[in-house]
């Protein structure tokens, strides 16, 4: 089976996240009574659904559509032929001004979206972008983008639930909100663990596929090397969570390097190239 182990630590993760989500509506019925039963049970299957179409929305904002023209043809030519070969539709491909060079992926099969940064562009070689498109059609062919948007937006709700349960069965005293917005973190990154059991190692699955699909690993190893030195000392204008999706994270702080989402550049080449 392709992918046994990403495949057996999705299905592990899915049904913890699951049994989190459970609670949620637990949560629910305790507040709003047992009578309550089929408004809740429509605000679980409608959820997942809204928070997906939510996360895909807030990650493109801000891109436009690549125009098939021009510049970016062979980019579309590319990544129609990476997608023929990889057995998925070729996803919808978009540029934005991140700030750093970056790219990274959203959606599902059939309905992906590939997000490539104009700073990118500019720093790659044809043969280095083509590992990177690759890497990113990998994360739409495994189905691990939909996990990662999902775990996450489970993860918020777990939070919100514990600030609300400790409110109301707190004793209203007037730092209550503190040590409540506290527990919330504290839960929300406590789910998270589990959302970060998949994030590093499917970084590892996808750059093996991309090198499987271009017939090496040194033209993705040299992009990474590229993005590295070319996002050191520049800020990046996407969000936390964009950043989780795309193929390099610059986030070098204590916390970021305790919870990152991503294994380290270096670790990542030197599999690349061995």
């Amino acid at each position: 089976m392709e992918h046994f182990g990403l495949k057996v630590r999705m299905a592990v993760v899915g049904s913890i996240l699951f049994a989190f989500y459970m609670l949620v509506g637990a949560f629910g019925l305790a507040t709003f009574g047992t009578g309550a039963w089929p408004l809740v049970l429509l605000g679980l299957l409608a959820l997942p659904f809204i928070q997906y179409k939510i996360g895909t929305w807030s990650a493109t904002r801000g891109a436009e559509d690549m125009p098939e023209e021009g510049q970016y043809q062979e980019i579309h030519h590319m990544t129609e032929s990476l997608s023929r070969d990889m057995g998925i539709e070729k996803p919808r491909l978009m540029v934005m001004q991140m700030g750093v060079p970056n790219a990274f992926a959203t959606g599902r099969k059939g309905k992906g979206v590939v997000v490539v940064s104009t700073e990118l562009m500019s720093l790659l070689s044809r043969d280095e972008l083509e590992g990177v498109i690759a890497h990113e059609l990998a994360h739409i062919k495994n189905r691990d983008v939909i996990t990662m948007v999902i775990g996450s937006s489970i993860a918020s709700m777990v939070g919100m639930v514990t600030y609300f349960v400790y409110m109301f069965a707190g004793d209203n005293n007037p730092g209550g909100f503190i040590v409540g917005w506290i527990l919330s973190s504290v839960a929300q990154m406590f789910v998270m663990i589990f959302v970060l059991a998949i994030s590093r190692y499917r970084e590892y699955v996808a750059d093996d596929d991309a090198r499987k699909a271009i017939g090496s690993g040194d033209p993705l190893a040299r992009a990474l090397e590229k993005i590295s030195r070319g996002s050191e000392g520049r800020e990046p204008r996407v969000n936390d969570s964009v950043n989780a999706l795309c193929i390099f994270n610059a986030d070098k702080s204590l916390l970021a390097k305790l919870f990152a989402t991503h294994p380290s550049t270096e670790k990542r080449i030197q599999k690349l190239r061995s």
